[in-house]
């Protein structure tokens, strides 16, 4: 299950108390106060790793807490610290207070954290010749995550264009594939092998209808992760009825893609004509690509046509993007 977003609790650990004490012997029998100070709370710590693709975790564990400090004793001792809780997320998470709004961290590289909620101090102990005191209580937040998928390549078009079968050619993933729209719910992440041991790493943006940008379909949600794409794999079903309706639908992803932020409408893209071993195809690619101006790059993700051509299309494309 893939879940991108997700209100967490997270509460860090009180302090230990600090203690009184008295040290007493046959030379001292009055005593001396020897009381150790308490151990400071566990402080709460988000945290980026690769090994984690989903916030799916916090769905079942919305409360986090980290462990309290120990008490002090005599002969001075001070109390263990409690063990911080670290939260890892994956790349591209958005750290949020739930009630004011506020940003707090985009957390974007491996090894990025941030400290939510900070442990309480541990109590002063009666060795400073003063009555022991409590520790104080940790902090309390409430946190919104928001994931934003991290890719290269993002592979955007309207439903059924072929973006699944396209990423199980080019990767490992495995997307679930069927002859309808909507089957992909949510953003799927291959890594895409090429050249000489060379990688990049393509998401599967679900499909994209008239009015996304609003949040028709959900479209909103899927348009989020598509800003956290360096470059479009632009995917059109050219086996449409007429090139119009093929061109009608690449000005369609375009226009959803600028109203929802404009900086996303002149991100670089790849344009792909899929379907070719449909006929009728190669007339309306034609057609299509004297409208457009562009080199467009006709597969059949379904055959394995033309793929290998793509993959070095799109490193081509990134590597121009740097």
């Amino acid at each position: 299950m893939f879940i991108d977003t997700a209100k967490i609790i997270v509460i860090a650990g009180p302090g230990g108390n600090g203690v009184n004490s008295f040290y007493r012997d046959l030379i001292t029998p009055k005593g001396h106060p020897d009381g150790g100070d308490g151990g400071d709370g566990g402080n709460v710590i988000i945290r980026v790793s690769t090994h984690v693709h989903t916030l799916i975790d916090f769905k079942y564990r919305p409360i986090i807490k980290a462990t309290k400090g120990g008490h002090g004793s005599g002969k001075q001792k001070r109390g263990r610290n409690g063990k911080d809780a670290i939260l890892e997320v994956p790349a591209g998470t958005l750290v949020c207070d739930a009630n004011t709004k506020m940003v707090l961290r985009d957390l974007v590289n491996e090894g990025d954290e941030l400290l939510v909620a900070k442990g309480g101090i541990g109590g002063r102990g009666n060795r400073s010749r003063k009555d022991a005191i409590p520790g104080e209580e940790g902090e309390e937040k409430q946190l919104f995550l928001e994931l934003k998928i991290i890719a290269d390549a993002g592979i955007i078009g309207l439903p059924n264009a072929g973006k699944s079968t396209l990423l199980s050619r080019i990767s490992r993933a495995h997307p679930r594939i069927a002859g309808f729209p909507f089957t992909t719910k949510s953003p799927v992440l291959g890594v895409v092998e090429y050249g000489d041991e060379k990688t990049f790493r393509a998401a599967e943006i679900p499909g994209l209808i008239e009015d996304s940008h609003k949040g028709r379909g959900l479209g909103d949600k899927f348009l989020r992760h598509a800003e956290r794409t360096r470059i479009f794999v632009h995917l059109l079903d050219v086996s449409k009825p007429s090139a119009d309706e093929v061109l009608a639908d690449y000005k369609k992803i375009n226009k959803e893609l600028r109203l929802y932020k404009k900086d996303l409408g002149s991100k670089p893209q790849v344009i792909v004509a899929n379907k070719l071993d449909i006929e009728g195809a190669a007339e309306n690619l034609k057609a299509v690509s004297h409208e457009i101006g562009e080199d467009i790059i006709s597969i059949s993700a379904k055959d394995g046509v033309g793929i290998e051509k793509l993959i070095e299309a799109i490193a081509i494309k990134l590597q121009d993007s740097l």
